[in-house]
């Protein structure tokens, strides 16, 4: 455990440097006092410690500074604590709470079962064959939702990725401008077709194809390639640079492809 949880001290020195940054330079000890919940005489007490640890220096009478190793320790700091709490929530209540899933096969409540992704769902299937495995927490008969509950192990699960078709804007052509046939080939295969913008849009109903959405095409084709599914996004090209960042921001593999000939 970080050490800010394993000592009360330590704790509430990391408060009190946090309500310095926050009201730098012209630091009021009563007003952190009040904020922390210790005497003024202990917030006092606290700042000598930190500018004694380098983590603060004093410019003036109640004006303080945090230097930049007191940044570093708060950046470390936090991201420990970041860490523990994704260890609470994921792996502690993850395994506590209830996810639904898909039944291959009639299950009963209270019955063990493998865990599976496929087509972006959770599946679970009677039995503990998997990499990852549950209880019932729900009775449910083949392909209806079924609650489960007690995750354990991890499911092998090999990310997706993305090809970012990229057609005209209607003023350099539009649809009109887009081969069909390169559009077609560069769209097999995929578990999901996303659109963005009108042109894109056109050029897939001309194909006879429907997106799966045409907003928040970026976004939604990160969050699909955590459940292992290959996406292709047809994009204005007044639509790309949004959508690159946002498949960038999620660390997505992803190519960018012309719909031109």
């Amino acid at each position: 455990m970080v050490d800010v949880l394993d000592n009360k001290r330590a704790a509430t020195q990391l408060r009190i440097l946090v309500e310095i940054a926050e009201r730098q330079p012209a630091v009021s000890q009563g007003e952190i006092a009040e904020e922390v919940g210790v005497t003024s005489q202990a917030v006092s007490e606290y700042i000598r410690e930190l500018v004694e640890e380098g983590f603060v220096e004093k410019e003036a009478r109640s004006r303080y500074r945090v230097t930049n190793e007191g940044v570093d320790w708060l950046f470390r700091t936090a991201d420990d604590v970041r860490r523990f709490a994704d260890h609470v929530t994921e792996d502690v209540l993850g395994a506590m709470g209830e996810d639904a899933a898909i039944a291959t096969e009639a299950v009963t409540e209270g019955q063990a079962v493998s865990l599976s992704i496929e087509n972006g769902l959770l599946h679970a299937t009677p039995g503990t064959g998997g990499d990852a495995t549950g209880i019932a927490s729900t009775d449910a008969s083949a392909e209806t939702d079924v609650g489960v509950t007690n995750f354990e192990g991890v499911i092998d699960l090999e990310r997706g990725t993305v090809t970012v078709v990229e057609v005209p804007s209607v003023r350099s052509g539009g649809s009109r401008a887009v081969s069909d046939s390169t559009v077609e080939d560069l769209v097999d295969g995929s578990d999901i077709v996303v659109a963005s913008g009108v042109e894109a849009v056109v050029c897939l109903d001309r194909l006879g194809i429907e997106p799966a959405v045409t907003v928040a095409a970026g976004e939604i084709a990160a969050q699909a390639t955590d459940r292992g599914l290959d996406v292709t996004v047809v994009a204005t090209m007044d639509d790309l640079g949004r959508i690159t960042d946002t498949l960038r921001d999620g660390d997505v593999t992803f190519e960018v492809r012309t719909a031109t000939a």
